[in-house]
């Protein structure tokens, strides 16, 4: 290996600034060669074009993307080849928002060749009223892939805590396998110790009592599908459809913007879910909450999780009173202002600073967190004091 200051290591310190700066960067350098000019070359069909994706003018670089689904196919091949799967997620992103490539997603071909991610279902998502029937089939095929890669990462982990909400205070010596406290049982057994044997001998089973609580609750998901919720509708349908599949539950799911959407018959598929959803528009929170408050039959075993980033176009007053009454009647609400692995989310602080005061919890969320915050909250656990544990300082809680 050549020390630091060698002309290998200085050659290849400049053919990264180079990659980085573009040849504007370094002007009168060699010119790359092989799969590091291919490299260039897809690097500068983005970031050295123009908002119309062609090339700015007196730009050192190439033609850019221009508005040309083959042209935009090749490339997207071409990033795949050159970059790992997290760096082609961003170009791809960056692509639609700086080159305006939107319209160019409603053509299959082009479709087929972009690497999935929750972001790019977010923008078929918006495209939903437009999207022609001859790419309807191929987006479909698209949110399917992200769905399940979501589910694998998530759906286990949800049944199992909330399966797992447990009374830790209520024992049964008839436990079933999944309910053994074993250290509770060794305890208990330990006259029963086989020395020859090294081991406890478990004549009598000590276990948790599940939480009446848990069983048959009845849980409410209003999704607030404006345009800046996109990354969180798809989590949040696809928490919807697990949580649908847990006999336990009684889970209803609507999704909101000026209008409200009850996509409860949908949830055995969240693929239909997520087409069901309009995103973009106004938002309407006071709204989806009256329809939310008719849905609770039984409130003191009611679950309301709100995912929205609070900025309000209803009756704001009317909006915390019907929360409050929510609270009062016993319905647990909880607020999320994202469901989403993005980072601090943008909300209105004066709304959520007003359901604190009422007592109602509001914090981003990441997915992987939820199902924890789920077990917290359907075992009507202090869902304040978790995110408190558990959450990055610096955004509102109850």
């Amino acid at each position: 290996m050549s020390a630091p200051g060698t002309p290998v290591d200085e050659a290849g310190r400049l053919r990264r600034w180079r990659l980085v700066l573009g040849a504007a960067g370094e002007p009168g350098a060699a010119p790359l060669q092989g799969p590091d000019a291919a490299m260039d070359a897809a690097l500068a069909a983005l970031y050295d074009a123009d908002d119309r994706g062609g090339p700015r003018p007196g730009g050192p670089r190439g033609a850019g993307l221009g508005a040309s689904a083959p042209r935009v196919a090749r490339w997207l091949g071409d990033i795949r080849t050159y970059f790992p799967s997290t760096v082609v997620q961003v170009m791809q992103r960056d692509a639609v928002d700086r080159l305006h490539l939107r319209q160019l997603l409603l053509e299959p071909e082009l479709l087929s060749a972009v690497e999935p991610d929750v972001s790019l279902v977010g923008t078929l998502l918006s495209l939903n009223r437009v999207m022609p029937e001859t790419t309807r089939a191929t987006a479909r095929q698209v949110v399917a892939t992200v769905v399940a890669e979501v589910e694998r990462r998530v759906a286990d982990r949800t049944r199992s805590a909330v399966a797992g909400a447990l009374d830790r205070t209520s024992r049964t010596h008839r436990p079933h396998l999944r309910d053994v406290d074993w250290d509770a049982t060794i305890r208990a057994n330990l006259r029963h110790y086989l020395p020859e044997h090294r081991t406890v001998v478990p004549e009598r089973l000590v276990g948790h009592g599940r939480r009446r609580q848990v069983v048959a609750r009845d849980v409410v998901l209003a999704i607030d599908q404006s345009g800046s919720m996109a990354e969180s509708v798809v989590y949040a349908s696809v928490f919807g459809a697990v949580l649908a599949s847990m006999r336990a539950l009684s889970t209803s799911l609507v999704v909101f913007d000026t209008e409200v959407v009850d996509l409860t018959p949908l949830l055995a598929d969240p693929v239909d879910v997520l087409f069901g959803t309009q995103l973009g528009g106004g938002t309407d929170i006071n709204r989806a909450v009256a329809y939310c408050q008719g849905l609770v039959r039984r409130p003191a075993d009611t679950l309301l999780v709100l995912v929205s980033d609070l900025y309000e176009g209803g009756v704001r007053d009317e909006l915390l009173r019907r929360v409050a009454d929510l609270t009062a009647a016993g319905v647990q609400v909880v607020v999320l202002l994202a469901l989403s692995d993005s980072g601090a989310p943008s909300f209105d602080r004066e709304n959520a600073a007003a359901l604190v005061e009422l007592g109602v919890p509001a914090f981003a969320c990441t997915p992987d967190a939820f199902p924890d915050l789920l077990a917290v909250a359907l075992a009507k656990g202090d869902v304040g004091a978790w995110a408190d544990r558990q959450l990055t300082p610096g955004v509102s809680r109850g």
